[in-house]
């Protein structure tokens, strides 16, 4: 996914939510399955990193000397 096609982590938990409502719902042959799997484990990766890039920034903004002071953050690649 390219930076200007990257999702918000909102819209990656919707179509997570898609995905996971058509496996559960839907008669769905093997090959579709996977593929559905494979897209959602994608976007689970992508979601998982969005949120420790969060919980970065936060403990940077937290433990700055108890001091509210936001440094340069560079999420890891």
């Amino acid at each position: 996914m390219s930076k200007k096609e990257e999702s918000n982590f909102e819209e990656l938990i919707g179509k997570l939510e898609e995905i996971t409502n058509k496996l559960e719902k839907e008669q769905l042959s093997l090959d579709e399955s996977v593929k559905l799997f494979e897209e959602g484990m994608k976007i689970s990766k992508e979601c998982n990193s969005k949120l420790e890039d969060a919980e970065k920034r936060i403990t940077i903004l937290i433990n700055a000397n108890d001091e509210i002071k936001e440094e340069n953050f560079i999420p890891e690649e």
